[in-house]
């Protein structure tokens, strides 16, 4: 196997492109879509929850029974309750009740526009 180094992130001009152009800074965020913002970053910033997420979001079929997702927490039943509790109130996932247990999937909307929020755009800033 032969190591490969990758860029963490672009320098120089493109440095400077990407910055311009994410949209956190093509314009200031107004008070409203920041408080909705910071619901939705809150609730990721927990590495817990942060693992849920990209758990739930990449299992086979899209969804995660609750029971796929606990044996990989050194964690209480009721712990793990309380952080999917708080990504579902975030609006990142859904969840269902079947049977004995619980199903959860990713929002692709919630979770796509907590992306965008720093993806650069395509084509350079304006003036």
């Amino acid at each position: 196997m032969t190591a490969t180094t990758l860029p963490l992130a672009p320098s120089g001009t493109d440095a400077q492109d990407a910055v311009c152009c994410a949209p956190i800074a093509r314009q200031p965020l107004g008070e409203g879509e920041a408080a909705e913002l910071a619901v939705l970053l809150k609730a990721v910033a927990d590495p817990v929850r942060l693992r849920l997420l990209s758990m739930i979001g990449s299992h086979a079929g899209g969804e995660a029974c609750v029971c796929d997702l606990t044996d990989a927490f050194d964690l209480t039943a009721p712990t793990i309750s309380h952080h999917l509790k708080v990504l579902r109130t975030a609006g990142l996932i859904g969840s269902e009740r079947r049977g004995t247990w619980v199903y959860y999937w990713i929002i692709p909307g919630q979770v796509a526009r907590l992306g965008a929020l720093f993806t650069p755009l395509s084509g350079p800033a304006g003036p």
